[in-house]
């Protein structure tokens, strides 16, 4: 968890996205320009080819001491030795997930206001929560309405737990999203489908160090 207490970007691949490079070779190019938390999510892949790139992306990812989350997919973050995993509020649930994972790793949940949040803080087995949507997305299918500040407000105020901002956080509203309390942010298709992620990833970090 120290890369999230130390905050700054969250970094998910999304190779539809991402200008048809692989996500092994946005993910080296995400971790040499300083990204120290990374989530693979891809919904629509056999599971041979994700246990494949997942081997790839915790090789790199461990070399350069970076965190390295799964969406979802429990047991392929259990056959790469994965950091931990992330989950939405229909997935399994977090108690579920915690004992198979075993306490070692870090579990992420979704979060879109007060009650789930309330209720992933009193759960004992929620390490962060994602916190959002904040603006409108298209990057998830199925994603919910847009929460607003207000619920990100309610967080940085009363859910004394590590989170992250997400949902619709550009370069130019990302400023806002930090003033308003977050020290961690997570942008999709910002950074992977920038030409120039290095100097994408640059220009995040240095809003996000204020």
């Amino acid at each position: 968890m120290r890369n999230f207490l130390a905050g700054g970007i969250y970094a998910i691949l999304s190779e539809e996205h991402s200008l048809g490079r692989s996500n092994p070779d946005v993910c080296r190019e995400l971790l040499d320009a300083g990204i120290k938390v990374v989530q693979y999510r891809e919904k629509d892949k056999k599971s041979g080819a994700m246990y494949g790139e997942c081997q790839l992306i915790r090789e790199m990812t461990r070399q350069a001491g970076a965190t390295f989350i799964i969406n979802d997919h429990v047991d392929l973050a259990m056959m790469v030795d994965a950091d931990g995993v992330h989950i939405g509020q229909e997935d399994l649930p977090p108690a579920a997930v915690r004992r198979l994972l075993g306490p070692g790793r870090i579990i992420g949940l979704s979060t879109h206001g007060p009650t789930q949040a309330r209720a992933a803080q009193t759960s004992g087995v929620v390490d962060y929560l994602g916190v959002g949507p904040i603006f409108a997305t298209k990057t998830k299918k199925d994603v919910c309405d847009p929460v607003g500040f207000e619920y990100l407000d309610y967080v940085v105020e009363h859910i004394p737990m590590p989170f992250v901002a997400i949902g619709g956080i550009k370069e130019h509203n990302l400023a806002e999203v930090r003033g308003r309390g977050a020290h961690m942010a997570c942008l999709v298709t910002e950074i992977v489908g920038a030409q120039d992620i290095a100097g994408k990833v640059r220009s995040l970090l240095s809003i996000m160090k204020g």
